[in-house]
């Protein structure tokens, strides 16, 4: 093996770890261990001390007030004679002495006193002893230390008892550890001394080793040894093949191995039927586990966990219930963990009431949930969007004693902030820090993106303050919440004055495009450019959303020549244009009214492999429908539907809006029928240019039944279902229909402005209806409404016509009161 070591070393780089750690371990203070070891030693103390313990024993020495008084002035020599002494001559004086000391005078042990005390425990096979001495003195040591312990080892504890046993030990720790090329280094120098190395140690390194070809090599030292191997020899090889993604050669090994062994073991089938689950074979890993019986083996628990489990993700769950089934028929019962795979595999199929169900059983078998369980179901509740749920499984998870994870904290935060209840969840977060969990990086971020998207500005920006100073480092998301929350609240200054004291640390162009398109969407094109301009400069590669962003702006302030120009500049930095870019240009050249620019662009993002969205062909309709090309624009809704492209509402209301202007109410029903055909629910805007429509260009009865047709099916309407067939109404002179649908709006609970009473008292008034206009003049001031200058001019201009001159000055009366001076 000393030949292998130097060509091991380089593979295994990433194992090994720095000696800053163990530099700093040897420089911790110790009341004990800080004691000078230089200068003349005191025999008299330690002779003292293992005649004391040799006469009135451990716990008698360590009750005296004198001896306590020798222990406490002992230098690290000194303890390291006596443990030394007492090993060989009252092992376990000398190993209960190593523990008082480190227990109660906080003793840090040497390499020697911890070697000493290693061989008593491995004399007396406390193995879990032994391990946790030396885990403990390797962590002191690092990574790097294996050549100085193995000659501490050999000079000085060779012709002690169970030295083997020690070196055995030692190895294993070390690769427990991950510190490989220090295990490398003991199994080659027990190699030189004849010493026997344990099964249990060339597996612990195989599984560090399994991602790297290296493995083979220990591998052919476990053959030349001669030591028999375990069942999990052949499954850490296995595996480490898998890892290697090499899936034929593990099968391969798999089955030489078991024509090879005299006993033959399911723990490789387990393995490799783990591996093709994982890679999403379930099939194959089936027909392993039929091959587990071919060999005259029995499967497993944890065989039939990994069937289910691979069933269940890959959302077979009728089948992976009937394996375990078929897990009760051969004798084996289904564990927590069983169930807990089971509720997973609901939850990912989002059946929440099957979850429970599996639950249900569980306690029917006298299983309790653990951890696991509680996580799989608040989860599942949380992205069911049942949050009460959720919450009562919390409460029942914290009286049972279980302690909620970070993880756990951060979904019901999540799911609170999603259902606006950020009060409960502030609570939770400062329960979460009250039961001594810190808040991470994600449970953070998720707070600071609801606090934004309720408006809470502010309190966002104190959890931000607060993960500052709690050295937790905000993600770049967090900025731009409190960005975007800044800007939508609509003062764009605070939320500039924000960016700026970002510019300084962060170069995100993300931020640049938050505040670059609340400048486009106030018209501001020119702030806009500005900042595209500062990010060039400080070399921040624009994306395309800075583009798009500033396409936009030109678009909407009729700039097409710099909008085109902007497309062109994406090309320029090698970029290709998204779907958006095209979308936009296209709607800019759409309301000027350039339907050929616009098919052109389509015609060019189809050549350049751009696929078209249904926004996209919501653009081109409306573009054909303002040229009245309304059969073109039914030939494109049938294009999308070939393209598997579903039209959405806005596409359907755009495209009825123009077959209602155009008279044509019947294709504009016949397209309200395919809406439901399609299972296309109609909007409220769809029954109100439907009911438009009918109110203007066709029937005012047909627009009245449909609208009862509608109230009749509880279908919610908008104010302007209503407004629209009132107007209608009072233009019609249909005054009393008027009335009873004004105060049916009004029983609907819609709020009334004064907008409303204006449209319908001008209406009345211009068919010389002054009656009804007064009533309804006074309708609107028994509702606390006053009058504006404009109505009252209408009005009077009425009354004026009508020679109705009590009633002018009785309005004069109402304007002067109201603060209205007449003209």
């Amino acid at each position: 093996m000393l030949n292998h070591i130097h060509k091991w070393k380089k593979p295994i780089h990433f194992l090994q770890k720095s000696r800053t750690l163990s530099s700093l371990i040897f420089t911790k203070s110790s009341a004990f261990a800080a004691k000078p070891t230089a200068g003349p030693s005191s025999t008299t103390s330690v002779s003292e001390l293992i005649t004391g313990l040799r006469i009135l024993g451990l716990g008698r020495i360590n009750g005296d007030h004198y001896y306590r008084n020798i222990i406490s002035t002992l230098n690290q020599t000194q303890v390291d004679i006596i443990i030394e002494r007492l090993s060989l001559e009252d092992p376990e004086s000398g190993f209960g002495f190593f523990n008082l000391l480190r227990n109660e005078y906080g003793f840090r042990p040497s390499r020697v006193s911890s070697f000493a005390v290693s061989h008593v425990l491995a004399a007396k096979r406390w193995f879990e002893e032994l391990r946790l001495v030396m885990k403990q003195m390797l962590e002191e040591e690092g990574s790097g230390s294996a050549t100085s312990l193995c000659e501490l080892l050999f000079s000085r504890f060779r012709d002690w008892d169970s030295s083997g046993v020690v070196w055995d030990v030692l190895a294993f720790s070390y690769s427990r550890s991950e510190m490989v090329y220090d295990a490398l280094t003991v199994l080659a120098k027990m190699k030189d001394l004849d010493l026997k190395v344990s099964m249990a140690t060339y597996n612990c390194l195989l599984h560090n080793l399994r991602h790297t070809d290296i493995m083979w090599n220990v591998y052919d030292e476990i053959k030349d040894s001669g030591t028999p191997q375990s069942e999990y020899t052949t499954s850490i090889l296995i595996d480490g093949l898998c890892e290697q993604a090499s899936i034929r050669d593990a099968v391969s090994f798999l089955l030489d191995a078991q024509r090879k062994e005299n006993g033959p073991s399911v723990v490789p089938f387990n393995t490799i039927m783990s591996r093709f689950c994982k890679l999403g074979f379930v099939d194959i890993a089936k027909s392993f586990f039929c091959m587990i019986f071919k060999y005259g083996l029995l499967p497993d628990s944890y065989s039939y966990n990994i069937l289910i489990h691979g069933l269940c993700v890959a959302g077979s769950l009728e089948e992976a219930l009937e394996f375990t089934k078929d897990m009760e028929r051969h004798g084996l019962h289904p564990d927590t963990v069983t169930y807990n795979i089971l509720c997973k595999g609901f939850r990912l199929l989002g059946l929440m009431t099957g979850a429970q169900q599996v639950i249900q059983k569980m306690l029917v078998k006298g299983l309790n949930p653990d951890h696991v369980t509680y996580t799989i179901l608040i989860c599942g509740h949380c992205h069911s969007g049942n949050i009460e749920e959720a919450l009562k499984l919390r409460e029942e998870m914290l009286s049972r004693g279980f302690q909620l994870s970070v993880i756990l904290y951060s979904v019901l935060l999540s799911s609170l902030c999603k259902s606006g209840r950020i009060e409960e969840a502030l609570r939770l977060h400062y329960e979460m820090e009250a039961v001594g969990l810190e808040p991470d990086l994600i449970t953070c971020s998720v707070l600071i993106h609801g606090l934004c998207k309720q408006g809470s500005v502010q309190r966002a920006i104190e959890i931000y303050r607060e993960m500052y100073l709690k050295r937790i480092l905000p993600h770049y998301s967090a900025h731009r919440a409190i960005l975007l929350g800044l800007r939508e609240k609509g003062d764009i200054s605070e939320a500039r004055k924000y960016f700026d004291t970002l510019a300084t640390i962060t170069e995100d162009i993300v931020l640049y495009n938050i505040m670059m398109d609340g400048y486009v969407k106030l018209g501001n094109i020119a702030a806009a450019l500005q900042l595209y301009e500062q990010a060039v400069e400080k070399g921040i590669t624009p994306s395309v959303v800075t583009f798009n962003t500033l396409m936009y702006g030109f678009c909407n302030s009729g700039k097409l020549v710099e909008a085109q120009r902007m497309l062109n500049t994406i090309e320029l930095h090698g970029m290709l244009p998204s779907p958006v870019t095209y979308t936009t240009l296209m709607n800019g050249y759409c309301e000027q009214g350039n339907i050929h620019g616009m098919l052109e662009l389509l015609r060019e993002m189809k050549a350049k492999a751009v696929d078209p969205t249904h926004v996209t062909y919501t653009v081109i309709i409306k573009g054909l429908c303002r040229q009245r090309k309304l059969q073109e624009a039914v030939h494109v809704v049938e294009e999308m539907y070939a393209k598997d492209l579903t039209p959405d509402q806005i596409t359907y209301n755009t495209i009825i809006r123009c077959f209602c202007r155009a008279r044509d109410l019947k294709k504009a029903f016949q397209l309200h029928n395919e809406m439901l055909m399609h299972n296309l629910e109609p909007t409220p805007v769809t029954y109100n240019v439907l009911i438009n429509g009918l109110c203007v260009y066709g029937d005012l009865n047909d627009a009245e039944r449909l609208l009862v047709f509608l109230d009749d099916h509880n279908i919610n309407l908008r104010k302007v279902a209503y407004t629209t067939l009132i107007k209608a109404h009072c233009a019609k002179g249909y005054a009393l229909r008027a009335v009873e649908l004004f105060d049916q709006m009004v029983e609907k609970g819609f709020e009334i402005s004064i907008r409303d009473y204006s449209a319908v008292i001008n209406r009345l008034c211009k068919r010389s209806l002054i009656t009804e206009a007064k009533y309804f003049f006074c309708m609107m001031l028994s509702d606390g409404i006053s009058p504006d200058h404009e109505l009252c001019k209408v009005m009077l201009n009425a009354f004026c016509q009508d020679g109705d001159s009590s009633s002018v000055y009785e309005l004069l009366a109402e304007m002067i009161k109201s603060g209205i001076l007449p003209d």
